[in-house]
């Protein structure tokens, strides 16, 4: 599986993880080739991974079995429009990592019927523990879905989506979760300094809880709701801080939240379609 080339268009600290990650599933670092225009960013990478760099985007895409697209979504359209003519005579696959651009629009904007899959990773992929959603067109082959789902998997978790449509909501549940989860761990030590602790302490305390829940509910073959249910001993201290939880209506906050995300992941991918 491994006998084919990798390119990536932007090499920012997304695109770098995902290198790093194939690189120690064993990818040759040889059948890995970056654009990048910040000289200090292409030297980096040269460096620490020994794959090729460029500036040049098209002799990148030139050269390459598959395409990974990681720039900003704001320069996506410019940047797909410039290779377009080389993905037109190459036929890549297309992963795309940004978010909020749609894969039809991706197509479009590469000349058309171009196979493309579409993904929504997260930050936590920065240390090999992301989560991702993909979701291929039509265009996409059966081996180019595996090579879609090892690249991604070297950073975490893949999941593939039934509708495109899905992708909006994993940006609002994994893409965006990161920062939920941080939000808890913040309140939990704010909370942890009022009652006392050592700020330092509540800190430790609080990050070192939400790995290790998060770790057991992993590796565990309980659903998260028998594993609250076997940590929360009637009439204890557990179940007290869970009741004044459900009187405050977290579960109800969480819908809103993600919702809310999920209708401005929705909002966004139209105006980047629209965009000049």
């Amino acid at each position: 599986m491994n006998n084919y080339s990798i390119g990536f268009i932007g090499g920012g600290n997304m695109a770098a993880s995902i290198i790093g990650g194939l690189i120690n599933d064993g990818f040759p670092a040889a059948n890995i080739c970056v654009a990048e225009p910040n000289d200090t960013a292409r030297s980096q990478l040269a460096a620490s991974f020994g794959v090729r760099t460029e500036v040049d985007n098209t002799l990148i895409a030139h050269d390459v079995d598959v395409l990974v697209l990681a720039v900003k979504p704001q320069v996506m359209k410019s940047v797909t429009q410039q290779i377009a003519d080389t993905v037109q005579t190459q036929k890549p696959l297309v992963i795309s990592i940004a978010a909020g651009i749609r894969g039809s629009d991706l197509s479009d904007w590469l000349g058309g019927k171009v196979a493309v899959v579409r993904s929504m990773p997260n930050t936590p992929a920065l240390v090999q523990s992301g989560a991702a959603g993909l979701f291929a067109n039509e265009q996409v082959s059966d081996t180019q879905r595996e090579q879609a789902e090892s690249i991604l998997r070297a950073v975490g978790i893949t999941v593939w989506l039934e509708s495109e449509q899905q992708i909006d909501a994993v940006t609002a549940l994994s893409g965006s979760g990161p920062a939920y989860i941080f939000y808890v761990i913040e309140a939990m030590e704010n909370a942890g300094i009022k009652l006392g602790l050592d700020a330092s302490i509540a800190r430790r305390l609080a990050v070192q809880t939400a790995f290790g829940a998060s770790k057991l509910a992993l590796e565990s073959s309980d659903d998260p709701a028998l594993l609250r249910e076997k940590v929360t001993s009637p009439g204890g201290t557990t179940e007290r801080a869970l009741q004044a939880l459900k009187d405050g209506g977290l579960e109800g906050i969480f819908m809103q939240a993600l919702q809310a995300a999920n209708d401005r992941a929705a909002e966004l991918a139209d105006q980047l379609a629209n965009s000049d």
